[in-house]
């Protein structure tokens, strides 16, 4: 049997707000500014399965549960946004940060990584 730990009383008034979209999931964390973890899930835990995890409404809707409770639990006011991957989600995500209201966008970062590596030559053909 696992035992839980209680959640700690966290107040923040300015957070990180890190979306990583793959494939396959989207994974959606609230940091403080020495990047702990404040909040964090995926579409996984919004009961979304299997090809819809990856989907822009599935985005919207994890930014909604995270950015709400974290402005009504910890006084959210101010979030700095950092993006990886695909670019499905984030018409949706920026929607739902601006509908809710009381919380503002400071920055937002594109973080994807750069392919790294050579390009693969044209392979010489045999006589």
């Amino acid at each position: 049997m696992a035992v839980k730990k209680k959640k700690k009383n966290v107040k923040i008034s300015s957070g990180i707000l890190h979306i990583k979209t793959t494939s396959n999931n989207t994974h959606i964390t609230l940091t403080d500014k020495q990047w702990n973890k404040i909040l964090g899930w995926g579409t996984g835990s919004l009961w979304f399965k299997g090809a819809k995890k990856s989907t822009p409404y599935a985005a919207e809707q994890l930014t909604k549960s995270i950015v709400q409770e974290a402005k009504d639990s910890m006084w959210l006011q101010e979030i700095w946004v950092i993006a990886r991957w695909t670019w499905l989600w984030r018409d949706g995500t920026f929607k739902w940060i601006n509908d809710i209201g009381g919380v503002d966008i400071l920055w937002i970062k594109e973080a994807t990584g750069i392919q790294h590596g050579w390009c693969k030559w044209k392979r010489q053909k045999r006589n």
